[in-house]
Parts: structure tokens; sequence; C-alpha cells
């Protein structure tokens, strides 16, 4: 499947340390992933948001880390997953697993 992943990045101090160990996971289990964590500086949040609303229509899925409801875009990211009838997961970085809803 090819999955976008979600979360906090505004004001989150090594944000880009679980969207990595996210995708590593789903990479490992044969996914395709969008992260937007490796997106350049520069851009305004809504210039952002296009951009990652374009990544969520063309997956398959999206994976939630911890903390992602704290996040406007992330909730914003979700709720566009959930309008498309995306497939949702959640990380569970302690337990290295994402736990999917069906």
């Amino acid at each position: 499947m090819k999955i976008y992943i979600a979360g906090p990045i505004t004001g989150v101090e090594n944000y880009k340390e679980p969207f990595d160990k996210a995708e590593s996971l789903l990479k490992e289990q044969g996914h395709t992933t969008m992260n937007p964590a490796i997106l350049p500086p520069g851009f305004e949040h809504h210039e952002y948001m296009k951009i990652c609303f374009s990544m969520v229509d063309v997956c398959d899925g999206i994976v939630l880390l911890p903390g992602w409801e704290r996040s406007k875009g992330a909730e914003m990211e979700y709720q566009r997953a959930t309008e498309k009838k995306k497939i949702i997961g959640f990380h569970e970085p302690d337990a290295n697993k994402v736990q999917w809803l069906r």
C-alpha cells in the first residue's frame, strides 16, 4: 500500500525522528511511504497543507503518529483521509507496530 504519515511538526523539536521511525517500519512491511517531514522549509502552513492533501489523496491510507490530535495539520490530514475513505492506522512506537482500523 501507499501510506501517508501524519503527525505534529510545527513547534516540535526533533520532529523528523518519529516520522523516520514510522517510515522505516512501513517500508520494512513493504509499503511505499509519503513523509511530509522531508518537505523543505520556507512555505506557509496553508501551502504545506495543499502539498500534504495531494499526498494523502494519492495514498491508500494514512498512519497517525502519537500526538497527531494536538496538531492542526495532522487533524486536517486525518479529516481528509476519512472523507476520502482511506485506511487509517496508528503508529505505536514503543511496540514498533501500526494498529490498523478496518
